[in-house]
């Protein structure tokens, strides 16, 4: 056995040996470790992402709801004001077309622009005859084809009250307007028969 020792710091031929030297580390990227374990300002980060699709929904929400009700505050104050012409009242008072709408105007000027409604008023022979529809052509309200025939005791009347609802949030594909203005139009119909008065 030779006399070199294990552990010593000779090496061959009585040597000093040199220490290794630690390899250098290679650098990675650390900024994917960084952001995993950084957890400041998270909440701001996820309410960034959340919250266009929030306030979208929740403005979407407001305007189908608005919608909603001013078709029955529409549609109520129709059926409260044909009530006139049903019972005889409006015949007596010799009401004309901007008499009969000032009566529905009257109950729906809370949401509605008074300037704004218009009606049609005719009298049919039979139930079976009667219409209803829209009056819209071509993506327009033809108000220039609104009468108003309120008839006699017996008669078969239906009323139509149109109004052209602004839009609020055309955007994003989410469009509730059925004209050709980006308008929703809301129509309230009372069909009845004359009472015998």
């Amino acid at each position: 056995m030779s006399g070199c020792v294990e552990g010593s710091g000779t090496g061959e031929a009585g040597m000093p040996r040199q220490e290794a030297k630690p390899r250098p580390r290679v650098r990675r990227l650390t900024i994917l470790p960084r952001f995993r374990k950084n957890e400041e300002g998270v909440a701001a980060v996820e309410f960034a992402l959340v919250a266009g699709p929030f306030l979208f929904l929740l403005f979407a929400i407001i305007e189908f709801a608005m919608v909603f009700f001013a078709s029955q505050v529409l549609e109520t104050a129709t059926a409260s004001a044909s009530r006139l012409i049903m019972t005889g009242q409006a015949q007596t008072r010799n009401f004309d077309q901007a008499a009969f709408k000032n009566e529905i105007c009257t109950k729906a000027s809370a949401l509605m622009n008074c300037a704004g409604i218009a009606v049609d008023v005719r009298t049919y022979t039979s139930f079976g005859s009667a219409t209803s529809s829209k009056p819209v052509t071509s993506g327009a309200v033809n108000y220039s084809g609104m009468t108003y025939s309120q008839g006699t005791g017996g008669d078969i009347v239906v009323v139509r009250a149109v109004y052209e609802w602004p839009v609020l949030m055309p955007t994003f594909g989410l469009t509730i307007g059925d004209l050709s203005n980006g308008k929703r139009l809301l129509m309230a119909t009372a069909a009845f028969r004359n009472e015998p008065f």
